[in-house]
């Protein structure tokens, strides 16, 4: 296309929201290759340390979530978002962007705050089926909001600028490259099920597994178990069957992905994205532990359209889990949930955002 977007872009926290937010930026980088980019982040968190290898430019804010019990940092953070707001105006009218992206995360609020006071173009994104306090904060503000899931839609009031637009991450999913099981001690021939319980793992999780684990000796599938990287070396030392394959974690899982026949997982709105984008049959164990219980509501946007088997936590044992997991791997069983995730997946959504943020700044 020849053209230059001027693009300031902010997400923090975790992966659920930096990685959607990367994955726009690529998409923008593939149809206007000399667009410039700014990406705002949190001066602590994870996106302060994945972006800049990416060679984008960083701006760090110092700010911090809203904690109910600790009223002083409250305070604090109320005289910190004012400062971030001043600095997000300086950056503003020296970069002129022609569009604001806010992605998740409550780094966002001010960006998108002082983007709104200049007028400047906003658009934000909500991969979770209930919206996070920043995006319903914000959402009364913006040009355009696109959500992940159908569901999310009734959140928000001005119904004439929500957009399912899906997750960014699904594009990623499809266009990865391919990763052999037998690189993982897998025989080519054996169905694999890979159980996963988020990037940094759980405690919880990995206790109620090893019973499930140390029972699967007679079943006909490979299993890859991953850890996380905290608990690899306290789960390795327990003893488990050859068809078992225990790892602390996996980079460019994604891959690995499309050579798998069941995920076992948790409902972080980018793994949703990436199980509907390669229609993987799916038992998901959605985190108690995350704000509004949305792993809880993302799972069961796919659960209410027949698209996974879900457990809650609470109830999971091996009996259950064993059971779930054989279901998926019945063909017919596994048949009806691929086509049923046909509905819930929106195929090109990178190029969907695109597409909204050019109409708005146009």
């Amino acid at each position: 296309m020849g053209e230059i977007m001027k693009v300031i872009i902010t997400a923090g926290g975790t992966g659920g929201h930096i990685y959607p937010a990367l994955s726009i930026i690529n998409k923008i980088k593939e149809k206007e290759p000399k667009s410039e980019f700014i990406y705002i982040g949190t001066h602590n968190r994870m996106e302060k340390d994945i972006v800049p290898k990416y060679n984008i430019e960083y701006v760090p804010l110092e700010i911090y979530g809203l904690s109910k019990k600790d009223i002083k940092r409250d305070i604090k953070n109320i005289f910190l978002i004012k400062k971030a707001y001043k600095k997000c105006i300086k950056i503003m009218k020296n970069f002129k962007p022609d569009i604001v992206i806010g992605v998740g995360g409550y780094v966002t609020y001010p960006v998108i705050l002082a983007a709104h006071k200049l007028n400047i173009k906003t658009f934000i994104h909500e991969q979770n089926s209930i919206p996070g306090k920043s995006n319903k904060m914000l959402a009364k503000l913006v040009d355009a909001i696109g959500v992940s899931f159908k569901d999310s839609k009734k959140y928000f009031k001005n119904q004439d600028k929500v957009y399912f637009t899906g997750n960014p991450c699904s594009e990623n999913a499809i266009d990865a490259k391919v990763i052999s099981k037998t690189e993982y001690g897998i025989k080519s021939y054996k169905k694999l099920v890979l159980i996963v319980s988020g990037s940094l793992g759980s405690k919880t999780i990995n206790n109620k597994m090893i019973d499930y684990l140390k029972s699967i000796c007679d079943k006909n599938y490979e299993c890859i178990y991953i850890t996380g990287k905290d608990y690899y070396e306290e789960f390795k030392t327990n003893i488990f069957p050859k068809n078992v394959h225990i790892y602390p974690y996996i980079d460019n899982m994604v891959g690995l992905l499309k050579n798998v026949d069941v995920i076992v997982s948790r409902a972080g709105a980018s793994s949703l994205s990436e199980i509907l984008a390669l229609k993987l049959p799916s038992v998901i164990i959605p985190s108690p532990y995350v704000a509004n219980n949305h792993q809880y509501y993302n799972a069961l946007s796919l659960k209410d359209n027949n698209a996974c088997i879900m457990i809650e936590e609470k109830d999971l044992n091996k009996d259950i889990l064993s059971n779930s997991i054989d279901k998926c791997l019945n063909t017919e069983f596994s048949n009806n949930l691929k086509n049923n995730m046909d509905n819930l997946y929106v195929k090109n959504s990178s190029t969907k955002i695109y597409d909204i943020i050019k109409e708005i700044i146009k």
